[in-house]
């Protein structure tokens, strides 16, 4: 009988095992899938917060540094001699264009003006008709005017010892030099500009250095930063004076060379004049003067 009980109990508890396995093992799925639920919302919070992290590379790659040397410092702490130093080269460098551009245009003027007097000049009928065929204004027309009036106007008790062929020859020689003095305005300054900017660039950065020196005495640091940008700066005096000097010395050398060929067309033209004037009766020469 006892026998029949105990197996009937361990019979009861087996049922009762196998009826809850299943339970505790749904509830231990549910609280692992409730463990996990609150992991999955982390990893966009990571995310959302190493978001940020690029843009803070980007603002600090946009960042730019003043840099403390170069014109706009140099103009700003430099001196009263520095700064006139700096004006001074600046006038002289756009004196110096000026010049060029204008004696440029001047001389392509005259060869043009060249071509035309010998275009219809000594075609002409007579001295007055020659003259009409010039250009008002122009150097030719300048000259042979001079001549001419040189050939009337010969008279007086100072002239009679001088010939009309010696008076006439100094009236055209006198407008021909004239010409020439015109073409020559300017060149002096390209001289004097092309000699004397490197030395004044030069001045300028030896008082540079001198109060760079001074100032980095007083604060009694000698590093490189220290000494390099003061110094760089002064010597941008040198370079601005070379920048100035090299134009005016190729405007220089050029100007001269086109000027003497230009010359050379005048003094033809001048020569011719003096022979026309020299061969034309005096009566025609006269009327022509009036």
């Amino acid at each position: 009988m006892l026998t029949r009980l105990q197996s009937i109990l361990a019979a009861g508890l087996l049922a009762a095992s196998l009826i809850g396995a299943p339970q505790v093992a749904q509830a231990q799925a549910s609280a692992a899938e409730s463990a996990a639920a609150p992991a999955a919302p982390a990893a966009p919070a990571v995310a959302v917060a190493a978001a940020p992290a690029p843009s803070t590379d980007a603002v600090t790659t946009k960042e730019t540094v003043d840099n403390p040397y170069g014109l706009s410092a140099l103009w700003a702490q430099g001196d009263f001699v520095s700064k006139f130093v700096l004006v001074l080269l600046a006038l002289m460098s756009m004196g110096s264009w000026y010049i060029m551009i204008t004696k440029l245009y001047e001389s392509i003027k005259l060869a043009s003006e060249a071509k035309q007097a010998r275009k219809g000049f000594f075609k002409a009928a007579s001295l007055s008709d020659a003259v009409k065929t010039l250009k008002d204004g122009s150097a030719f027309r300048f000259i042979a005017q001079s001549g001419i009036e040189s050939g009337v106007h010969h008279e007086g008790a100072l002239t009679d010892n001088i010939d009309r062929n010696t008076w006439v020859t100094m009236g055209v020689q006198r407008s021909v030099e004239d010409v020439q003095s015109r073409l020559q305005d300017g060149l002096a300054f390209l001289a004097t500009v092309a000699s004397t900017s490197p030395f004044v660039g030069l001045f300028g950065t030896v008082w540079g250095i001198y109060h760079a020196l001074t100032a980095i005495g007083i604060a009694g640091q000698a590093s490189i930063d220290k000494v390099a940008g003061p110094v760089g700066e002064a010597l941008i005096m040198t370079a601005i004076g070379l920048a100035v000097a090299v134009p005016a010395v190729f405007g220089y050398n050029f100007l001269v060379r086109r000027n003497k060929s230009s010359m050379e067309s005048v003094r033809g033209f001048a020569a011719d004049l003096h022979g026309v004037l020299m061969g034309a009766k005096l009566a025609s020469v006269t009327s022509t003067g009036r």
